[in-house]
């Protein structure tokens, strides 16, 4: 895109006053940005206020330091991970972004762009749950993506700690991440400039998501991680899908944005259910009293978007079922571990076991990643694929 082109997006988007409503039916009037600031305050006021007329008409104070930045931000790709600024008006606009009731002017994007072939991201699912799961939870997350990507499925969240980490990381899973990409296996928006990394503990983790998928965000570059962004964000998230699973949420959580959005939008909403006693399935299960389809394994998502199906495979989404066999005396606390998290003085009640052999055995069993440990001294029996 050519410099004085991008001035024109950047001022467009930087316009106080002037938001994404605004500058799509500014940009259907005059054409392209260039055109828009080319008009005289008559023109203008035909289309805005006479606010926004005015503040079209003067170039905003951020504007040079945001150009410069975005330039010098294009021209710094490493080999391998190219950047690129989409616009509204570009060909490789998602198609499901421009269907949502606010799709964003502009797209900052690093990653695999050359897999952005027309109606990209191809089927997708969102997945979206909350930032302190159980370790159920979690282990949930990162199989259901890995057999979804497995079966064909760009798996879209948004970064964060706990389920979208897992999500992202389990869709990895599925690809061979030592050779090159051969299509999108992740996609995550994040609620910043696409020039930080939010939190920092995924770093690594979003390196590996540019190599085989891509990381989007609408904000400019320099935003900082702003507690306003993140729910606004999730319509983005809940777009790019055709469905969105809700593996774990609290009843306050984001989560459930996303998937509010997704049932406006006319898309899928799954959730996996939980156990009573935890805060951390209350939302999914508010979701399925309100008619979310409740998953049980990866195969009744593909069911449901009408995937190929023809090689199931097993996800450990139901406590209590275990892959190997372990030894007598580890069934019998497993056994007596059940589904639901239990505290060590009730495990030592129906076990009988003394407390230095309970103990040891727990960790025995949290070191093989059979159990594990939730705040406040709770166990959890986890399941395994």
């Amino acid at each position: 895109m050519p410099e004085d082109e991008l001035a024109a997006w950047l001022r467009l988007t930087l316009t106080p006053g002037v938001g994404n409503d605004t500058a799509r039916r500014l940009l259907a009037a005059f054409g392209l940005p260039q055109a828009i600031f080319a008009q005289g305050s008559a023109a203008l006021r035909q289309v805005v206020t006479p606010v926004q007329a005015s503040a079209l008409a003067q170039a905003p104070e951020g504007l040079p330091a945001l150009l410069h930045a975005t330039l010098a931000w294009l021209a710094g790709a490493q080999a391998g991970l190219p950047r690129r600024v989409i616009t509204l008006g570009d060909a490789a606009y998602p198609g499901g972004l421009l269907a949502i009731e606010d799709p964003p002017v502009l797209l900052y994007a690093t990653g695999q762009l050359q897999l952005l072939q027309p109606a990209w991201p191809g089927p997708a699912l969102a997945m979206v749950g909350s930032r302190n799961p159980t370790p159920q939870g979690e282990q949930n997350a990162r199989q259901f993506a890995r057999h979804l990507s497995a079966a064909g499925l760009t798996i879209v969240s948004g970064l964060a700690l706990g389920v979208d980490g897992a999500a992202h990381d389990g869709a990895l899973l599925a690809v061979d991440e030592a050779a090159p990409a051969q299509r999108l296996a992740t996609v995550a928006i994040i609620g910043t400039g696409i020039d930080r990394v939010y939190p920092r503990q995924h770093r690594a983790l979003a390196h590996r998501i540019a190599r085989h998928g891509l990381i989007l965000s609408e904000y400019p570059l320099g935003t900082p991680p702003l507690p306003a962004n993140f729910p606004k964000r999730n319509r983005l998230i809940a777009g790019l899908a055709q469905g969105t699973l809700v593996v774990e949420a609290a009843l306050q959580s984001g989560s459930l944005i996303t998937a509010r959005l997704a049932a406006e939008q006319g898309k899928e909403v799954f959730a996996i259910p939980g156990s009573i006693h935890s805060p951390q399935s209350r939302g999914a299960h508010a979701l399925l009293r309100q008619g979310a389809k409740l998953v049980e394994t990866a195969q009744d998502v593909l069911e449901e978007l009408r995937m190929p199906t023809a090689a199931p495979a097993p996800v450990a989404d139901k406590p209590g079922e275990q892959a190997a066999t372990p030894d007598s005396d580890n069934a019998a606390l497993l056994a007596a571990l059940g589904a639901d998290p239990v505290g060590f003085d009730a495990l030592q009640a129906r076990t009988g076991l003394p407390t230095d052999v309970l103990q040891a055995r727990l960790l025995e069993l949290e070191l093989e990643g059979r159990v594990g440990r939730l705040p406040g001294g709770l166990f959890q029996r986890l399941a395994r694929a």
